[in-house]
């Protein structure tokens, strides 16, 4: 059986920062209809802070594109460095299913050392990376899921992943982000 048809998809991403950098980074928000880019939203995330979830829902459930929106994706289920997203938490506040996406398997080790380590409020992130569920290997990339089965996620990588691994409007909210922060974008996912 074919999955529903989700036609309106945010892609959402942070900008590139230096590691000195404290405060906020911004970050943005490719809508896309289809295959069609049809608005580009912007906001800000506190460098390793916590309150990615919240900002992030206010930035999509401000928009005037919020309406139409039948999915979110996160590029990574951390912004700002480690400004972990719960995932669950901005299902049920948005009302739509959030799927995480990875080029490559993080690795969970070093990870959660970092954060037990080096990060104020490590331990109630790593909880929420753990919240989220295992990342999961799926049309050649890593995924993790809220609100959304394994099938419906497959079908809509590989529908939106058209000019490389990652979901378009992922990769095009990664060059804004790169371009609106360094003045010129990398085109690298």
């Amino acid at each position: 059986m074919r999955p529903p048809k989700l036609s309106h998809v945010i892609g959402i991403d942070d900008a590139p920062f230096a590691r000195s950098e404290r405060g906020d980074v911004p970050m943005v928000g490719a809508v896309f209809s289809g295959m069609r880019l049809e608005g580009v939203l912007t906001g800000r995330v506190r460098r390793d802070g916590a309150n990615a979830t919240r900002r992030i829902a206010e930035m999509v459930a401000e928009s005037r594109f919020y309406g139409q929106l039948q999915l979110v994706l996160l590029q990574g289920i951390a912004m700002a460095g480690f400004n972990v997203v719960d995932i669950h938490a901005l299902r049920e506040q948005l009302g739509l299913p959030v799927m995480v996406v990875a080029r490559r398997r993080p690795d969970m080790k070093a990870i959660r050392r970092a954060l037990m380590t080096r990060v104020p409020g490590g331990a109630r992130k790593w909880r929420l990376v753990e919240k989220a569920g295992p990342m999961e290997a799926l049309a050649g990339v890593y995924v993790q899921r809220a609100g959304i089965d394994l099938a419906h996620a497959k079908w809509l990588i590989e529908r939106l992943a058209v000019n490389s691994d990652i979901p378009e409007p992922l990769r095009t909210a990664h060059i804004i982000a790169g371009g609106v922060a360094t003045g010129e974008s990398r085109h690298r996912v």
